[in-house]
Order: C-alpha cells, then structure tokens, then sequence
C-alpha cells in the first residue's frame, strides 16, 4: 500500500471510531465524499488478528470491516456529528460470500460502503469487500450509533 496515495491513515482512522489496537482493521481510506468510502486493509494477515478463529478468519468477519468503513464515512462526511462510543448493527441481510476465508487472499483488502440512508444516530449501508478485483462479501447492514456525550 502506498501511504502517499492515502487521504486518512491507519492513525487517523483510529481516532474516529471506538476500536483500539489490532481491533482497528483498516489501514486507510483511498476515497471518500458525501454517499460513501474505499478503504484498504491488510490487516486480515496478521496472526493477531482478534478476528481470527483456530488460526482462520472467516469471510463473514468481513462485515466487521466494512462496519469499521462506515463509521469513517460517517464522521468524514459529517453525518456523525461526534465520534460514536459504540455502533451497533442492527441488521445484515443480502449477504453473499464469494470465498471461505479472508485470508486466504494474498492482496490487500478493498471495502467499499455506500450509504443509501440515515438520519445520524441510524444509518443503512451497502457494502462490497473485494482482494486483487475477486468479490469476497457483499451485503446491506443497518447500524445504529451510540454517540459521546448523548444521554443514556
């Protein structure tokens, strides 16, 4: 991945969702505007990875990086006026698996997540993981944010 190529580092995203450390999957975000985001990741090869299962990461842990892309498109395109304590989905559904497991892919992860509506605390998503242009998962999920500072 070329660093220089990326508009939000792996720091950067850090900083705007609520996972911390190896849990933060994405390594940076190669695009965005206001109806969605590409993320890269390469993070689905590390044996640390808090993902992984019997030394495997199954293809559906992928929706686990494409929430992660979300939240970032949310706070860059200004729809989560706060950094989200924590978000929850609330739905998946149209899921498709093209593959086992996810790394058994040796290229990098692309994420792509186009928002098709939300009010800010609520938020519906398509969303397509692809490695060296093979469709991995694709699916919609619904997520719902709990935002700093809002009363619980």
């Amino acid at each position: 991945m070329n660093a220089a190529a990326l508009l939000v580092a792996r720091e950067g995203i850090a900083a705007m969702i609520p996972h911390a450390g190896d849990m933060c999957l994405l390594d940076g975000v190669l695009t965005w505007d206001a109806a969605g985001i590409r993320c890269v990741s390469a993070s689905h090869h590390s044996p640390r990875n808090p993902l992984r299962v019997d030394g495997r990461l199954s293809v559906i842990n992928g929706i686990e990086y494409a929430a992660q892309a979300m939240a970032v498109h949310g706070v860059l395109a200004g729809t989560v006026a706060h950094r989200p304590r924590a978000g929850y989905l609330a739905s998946v559904r149209d899921v498709v698996c093209g593959c086992r497991d996810l790394d058994q892919h040796a290229g990098e992860l692309t994420i792509s997540a186009r928002q098709l509506a939300g009010d800010g605390d609520r938020v519906l998503y398509e969303f397509v993981l692809t490695a060296e242009d093979t469709e991995l998962l694709r699916g919609r999920a619904a997520v719902v944010l709990a935002v700093t500072g809002a009363a619980s």
